[in-house]
């Protein structure tokens, strides 16, 4: 199918080494012939896929001297004859040679429409793009990884080996209802409800890997509690390794939530240091404490943090009670100064001295990420754990059904369950669905 040629620039606004104006289309080579002209005797009509080239390129009202390569289709990431123009990476450079390009017939890329025209040519799934997408947009090591296994297909690939299993079931219950009076094997209900309930194994545990992938892809959000004066402020300077909060021996200083973010081990952590908990007559204070108890509500981890100077106190036990059902870690803090406190501590540290705090990050790591391992692949993305949740409920429902109900009706579910799942690699995803996703791209992707 023809399409019109698009351009854009694919590189981020600003002054840099080098700039990269891409054109996507039916005829894109007729254009570079119009304002590209090589060094040496070739002709852009005549270029080599995959080769750079070297010359002039002309703009409106002046020339940059760069390099030319053609992709020829389908073996391009569009699917589609692309030219790119690498130009020197000035602003003024880069906007000039699109604007030359868009006088000579190209359109103006939309958001995305790079990465689009590369899924509606069959170049990659949805899931994919959703992939390239995080990877571009993550804020962490471990958040770039994940994202890369979703772009290189490992979802997609797992999706269509589950909607095979479907395909082979519903083609079974389809032949017995077309052709009840034929001499073929009738549908077994105890071999199609074991057969379902493998395909739904298989899924559960697609599943259950959502819970560390949202934390892969949002982060682990961690609460730093505690009553004044323990040193939250200091611990959380310590982990971040700089001066973020206010450190003052007078209780209460902290009114607000501090944030900061670090990574462990190439996971991002979220840190959040919240006011002391205590009672007080303070309004401004009274807030900040209502604002740590809401934080500690929806933390992944909560650091409990003791003076390890002093023994626990009645504040500390009250305080105890509210993070005790939370996954947390009791932090007993000032082990530079002598004392017999922190008892009941999981781990000693001093936020002065540095003592601990290293043995403290990995036990962050552990506490919150179990059984993270790195190379493995995770659900990231809440479509995908949307669609998934509503194709296991509709095989729950049909796995219900083998009991003896009607074969249609049983069909109908598993249809319905093969639908949810091909909304992960964009089969049955709906315009909307795909328009929404590809918003999110940059103009030049």
């Amino acid at each position: 199918m023809k399409s019109e040629n698009i351009a854009a620039i694919s590189t981020p606004a600003g002054r840099g080494g080098v700039a990269v104006i891409r054109i996507s289309g039916e005829s894109p080579l007729k254009v570079a012939e119009k304002m590209f002209f090589p060094s040496g005797k070739v002709k852009p009509e005549d270029f080599e896929p995959y080769r750079m080239y070297p010359g002039e390129i002309a703009a409106e009202h002046f020339k940059d001297f760069g390099l030319c390569v053609y992709f020829k289709a389908p073996r391009s990431f569009t699917g589609e004859d692309v030219v790119e123009f690498h130009c020197h990476g000035g602003t003024s450079i880069a906007r000039g040679i699109l604007s030359r390009a868009l006088s000579l017939g190209c359109r103006s890329a939309e958001r995305g429409e790079f990465t689009k025209r590369a899924f509606l040519n069959g170049k990659l799934s949805l899931s994919s793009a959703e992939g390239l997408i995080d990877m571009i947009n993550g804020e962490s090591e471990a958040e770039v990884r994940a994202g890369y296994m979703l772009y290189g297909e490992k979802l997609n690939r797992e999706v269509d080996a589950l909607q095979a299993g479907l395909t082979e079931i519903l083609a079974q219950i389809d032949a017995d209802m077309d052709f009840p009076e034929e001499d073929i094997e009738h549908t077994d209900l105890a071999d199609v409800g074991a057969r379902i309930g493998g395909v739904a194994e298989r899924l559960k545990k697609m599943l259950e890997t959502y819970r560390t992938g949202s934390k892969v892809k949002q982060g682990v959000n961690v609460v730093i509690a505690g009553r004044p004066n323990t040193g939250k402020s200091s611990l959380l300077n310590a982990l971040l390794a700089r001066e973020k909060a206010i450190v003052s021996s007078v209780p209460g200083t902290t009114r607000d939530a501090v944030e900061g973010t670090l990574e462990i081990e190439g996971v991002r952590f979220n840190l959040f240091d919240t006011a002391g908990i205590r009672e007080s007559e303070n309004e401004i204070e009274n807030i900040g404490i209502a604002r740590a108890r809401s934080l500690i509500g929806g933390a992944d981890l909560v650091l409990f943090v003791l003076d390890g100077s002093e023994k626990m106190s009645a504040e500390d036990f009250e305080i105890y009670k509210q993070v005790k059902e939370k996954p947390k870690i009791v932090v007993s803090n000032k082990n530079d100064l002598e004392g017999d406190g922190g008892e009941k501590c999981d781990i000693r540290v001093s936020a002065k001295t540095g003592e601990n705090i290293a043995a403290l990050k990995t036990m962050m790591l552990e506490r919150s990420m179990a059984g993270y391992d790195t190379d493995a692949a995770f659900l990231i993305e809440e479509r995908h754990f949307n669609a998934l949740s509503a194709a296991f409920s509709e095989l729950e429902t049909a796995l219900s059904l083998c009991g003896g109900a009607p074969l249609d009706l049983l069909g109908v579910h598993l249809k319905a369950a093969w639908d949810k799942l091909g909304e992960i690699s964009g089969r049955t995803a709906t315009e909307e669905i795909i328009n929404e996703i590809f918003s999110k791209f940059c103009v030049g992707k």
